[in-house]
């Protein structure tokens, strides 16, 4: 664990810090933590932003893409001085300002199997802000094979859909358990299809910040076992249990 706080920290985090399920001990675990955030549009952006905020430790963040006119509305970390740039690089940059202490990896490349292996032993929570149901199982099954604790969003319109996968209990659901066929259509998924409000993508993204912290922290409940389904348009909340079927355990590592 690391050492004494020193006095910025303390002073950087102190909001934290006052919070009884939090204190030095709790600081000291966020200052020691592993993140992997693959995908950085909508998702990614807000929960970077508030990992970073929150004195994450090491982040490793994923994405092949540059930056777009149409990214701006829902993906916090760029503005129009970033068009045509790699949302990796940008991101980064943003970061280290907030705060110059979270080591962070770039990974600017499209996930598969191969890269994602590589990388994946060295973090301890994955966050999921894919966009196409290919991704999403890969990053399932990869961290259901490594015993990772995985964080999974969705969004279309105003609705918003939050996952936790604890894999370390081997009675855990997974993502399979939900989406149990692969042929599925990713219009379901992508914003250039089904269109998206903003503040939608913001909220979900920094609840998926929340429940890693939250797992960080060993504190308050999570959703492992349950699928949280938000509907901002009529602002209800509504959280669905998830069984682990055999079907979903036969397909897990056929790819």
């Amino acid at each position: 664990m690391s050492k004494n706080l020193s006095k910025k920290e303390i002073d950087k985090f102190s909001r934290q810090i006052i919070l009884k399920n939090i204190g030095p001990l709790g600081q000291k675990k966020i200052l020691d933590s592993k993140v992997l955030i693959i995908g950085m549009g909508g998702l990614g952006c807000p929960a970077a932003d508030f990992l970073t905020r929150s004195g994450i430790g090491k982040l490793g963040i994923v994405d092949h893409d540059i930056v777009s006119l149409s990214n701006i509305h829902r993906q916090s970390l760029y503005d129009e001085k970033d068009l045509n740039h790699s949302k990796v690089i940008i991101a980064k940059k943003k970061l280290n300002r907030i705060n110059p202490k979270t080591k962070i990896n770039l990974y600017d490349f499209k996930m598969d199997r191969v890269k994602f292996e590589k990388i994946i032993k060295n973090y301890d929570f994955i966050i999921d802000g894919t966009d196409n149901f290919e991704s999403k199982f890969l990053i399932n099954d990869l961290s259901l094979k490594y015993k990772k604790y995985l964080v999974t969003g969705a969004i279309s319109k105003f609705d918003g859909h939050i996952f936790t996968f604890d894999f370390v209990d081997k009675n855990t659901p997974s993502l399979r358990d939900f989406y149990q066929e692969e042929i599925i259509t990713d219009e379901i998924l992508n914003c250039e299809y089904e269109g998206i409000l903003g503040p939608v993508a913001g909220t979900i993204g920094t609840m998926l910040a929340n429940e890693v912290l939250k797992k960080i922290l060993k504190v308050g409940q999570n959703l492992n076992g349950f699928i949280l389904i938000i509907d901002l348009l009529n602002l209800s909340f509504r959280k669905v249990k998830l069984n682990k079927t055999k079907k979903s355990e036969n397909k897990k590592f056929n790819k």
